[in-house]
C-alpha cells in the first residue's frame, strides 16, 4: 500500500464518491484511480466501497474504519512536511488564515502587520467565508488557523479557544426617534425595520435567540454578511442596524450615526480561534494567535491541542 492509494480514497469521499472528479481534482486518469483503489482493497482484504457495476455507492462498514486510518496517515504526513518546512526555513513560508470578512475587515489588520514586522519572510494569506466555511477549510487543511464567532465549536475535528469577547452595536441616523430614548427595548426594536447579519454570520443566533426568548417577531428588511453594507442602508433610512462593536472603531467614518451597546439585549458573543486537530503548528502559527489575544500563548495552545480542545477555556 502507497500514500497516493491513500490519497485516492480520501479524495473519492471528498467527492462524493464521484471517479471522474477525483480523477480531474488529482490530475490523473479515472482508470488509474479506480485501479489503485481496487489494489488497496485487495492488499487489505476488504471492500472500502459498495459498488453498482463500475460506480461506487457507499462506504462500507470496515471502508469507514479504514478511512479514519487514512486521515490519521495523511495527517500526520502533512505534519512531516510541516516539521520539515519549520526546521529548514524558521522564519519563512505561508501562514493561512481563514475567517469570516468582519475579523478579516476590523479585527485583523493589527496582528497581521505586527506578526509580518515579526516574521519579515512570512507570507499571509486571507480565505474569507462563512463560518461554516472556515471551518471546513481548517479540516481541508487551506488553512491552519480559523477566526469567527459562528459554529467552529460544532466540528470535532476542531480543537477551539475563546479569543476575545465582544457585544452588538444598534446604529442608527442621528435624527431617528430610537436615538432620543434613554434605554431602548426588544420591543422597541420589533416595531422597527432592522438591517442585520445574515443568520450564519457575527452571532446573528443571539439576535434571534433574543427575540424568540420574548415571543417577538422581528423585522428583518435586509441582510447581509458585511458591516459597512448594512451602516450603509442605515444611512439611507432603511432601518435600524445591528452590527458587531468591532466595526464602529473611532475613525471618523462613523461620525454621523448614533451607535448604542446593545449587549443587555443580545447578550455577549464569544470569537473563537480555531485549529484541526492533531495538526503541527509552525512557530509564527504560535505567534499570531498570541497577537490575536492576550488570553493566548504556546503553552495554552498546546494544552488545548493536547486534549479536548473544545472543552478547554482560557
Amino acid at each position: 500500500m502507497n500514500l497516493h492509494q491513500f490519497r485516492f480514497v480520501q479524495e473519492a469521499v471528498r467527492r462524493n464518491l464521484n471517479l471522474t472528479e477525483t480523477a480531474r481534482a488529482l490530475n490523473t486518469s479515472q482508470p488509474g484511480v479506480s485501479k489503485a483503489i481496487i489494489e488497496l482493497e485487495e492488499e487489505l482484504g476488504v471492500e472500502i466501497f459498495a459498488r453498482h457495476g463500475k460506480r461506487l455507492k457507499r462506504v462500507t462498514e470496515p471502508g469507514a474504519h479504514a478511512l479514519q486510518s487514512i486521515e490519521i496517515i495523511m495527517r500526520e504526513v502533512g505534519n512531516l512536511r510541516r516539521i520539515g518546512e519549520q526546521f529548514s526555513a524558521q522564519d519563512s513560508g505561508t501562514l493561512s488564515i481563514a475567517t469570516t470578512h468582519t475579523q478579516a475587515r476590523y479585527v485583523l489588520p493589527h496582528p497581521v502587520a505586527k506578526l509580518r514586522e515579526a516574521f519579515p519572510k512570512v507570507n499571509v494569506s486571507l480565505h474569507q467565508g462563512s463560518p461554516d466555511q472556515v471551518a471546513r477549510m481548517l479540516i481541508d487543511e487551506v488553512a491552519e488557523i480559523g477566526i469567527a464567532t459562528e459554529s467552529l465549536t460544532q466540528f470535532s475535528e476542531l480543537v477551539t479557544l475563546p479569543c476575545y469577547e465582544w457585544q452588538h452595536m444598534l446604529v442608527m441616523p442621528m435624527d431617528h426617534p430610537l436615538a432620543k430614548k434613554d434605554s431602548i427595548t426588544l420591543e422597541d426594536l420589533a416595531h422597527e425595520p432592522l438591517i442585520t447579519y445574515h443568520p450564519s454570520f457575527t452571532g446573528r443566533t443571539k439576535v434571534d435567540q433574543a427575540f424568540a426568548a420574548k415571543h417577538l417577531q422581528p423585522r428583518i428588511a435586509l441582510e447581509g454578511i458585511d458591516s459597512d453594507v448594512i451602516k450603509t442602508y442605515v444611512r439611507l433610512g432603511l432601518g435600524v442596524g445591528i452590527v458587531a462593536e468591532m466595526a464602529l472603531k473611532d475613525d471618523g467614518t462613523n461620525s454621523d450615526l448614533v451607535a448604542l451597546p446593545a449587549g443587555s439585549l443580545f447578550g455577549v458573543n464569544v470569537a473563537r480561534v480555531a485549529f484541526k486537530r492533531g495538526a503541527y503548528l509552525r512557530n509564527f502559527v504560535y505567534k499570531f494567535a498570541e497577537l490575536l489575544s492576550d488570553q493566548l500563548d504556546r503553552a495554552v495552545i498546546t494544552k488545548a491541542m493536547a486534549g479536548r480542545g473544545n472543552d478547554y477555556e482560557v
